[in-house]
């Protein structure tokens, strides 16, 4: 397998994380946040994955991004669908996967070009 290095010339990388933080374009965060190609929202204001609710998903609808990946922290953990209904009625699908797995999996869909959105639980401990 042959392995090319991402590189990210306009666009929002995610150059390392841990459980604790996420690193974009070598900036660091340490709260929930939602990374896109071309946007940082930097305090996404949700409490942990226990607290998410439909508005929290309703808010990305503006940002229309082809998928979403939510990164749910340590645990890979699933949301209920009556949460993202609106925008899998929009055709904007929802992956659910750890927060690790998300970072991993935005970098590799934006540097395909994708309209991808990573929203991102950090542990709060």
């Amino acid at each position: 397998m042959k392995l090319h290095r991402t590189q990210s010339e306009d666009s929002n990388l995610i150059t390392a994380y841990d459980n604790d933080f996420v690193e974009v374009n070598k900036q660091r965060y340490s709260n929930h946040l939602i990374v896109m190609p071309n946007e940082i929202i930097e305090d996404w204001s949700v409490d942990g994955f226990a607290n998410l609710s439909a508005a929290h998903f309703n808010d990305m609808l503006e940002l229309n991004p082809e998928v979403i990946l939510l990164g749910t922290g340590k645990t890979h953990q699933f949301v209920h669908p009556k949460l993202t209904v609106a925008l899998i009625e929009k055709g904007i699908a929802v992956e659910c996967m750890t927060t690790h797995a998300a970072c991993r999996t935005y970098n590799i869909l934006m540097s395909e070009g994708r309209h991808v959105a990573a929203a991102l639980l950090l542990a709060s401990e």
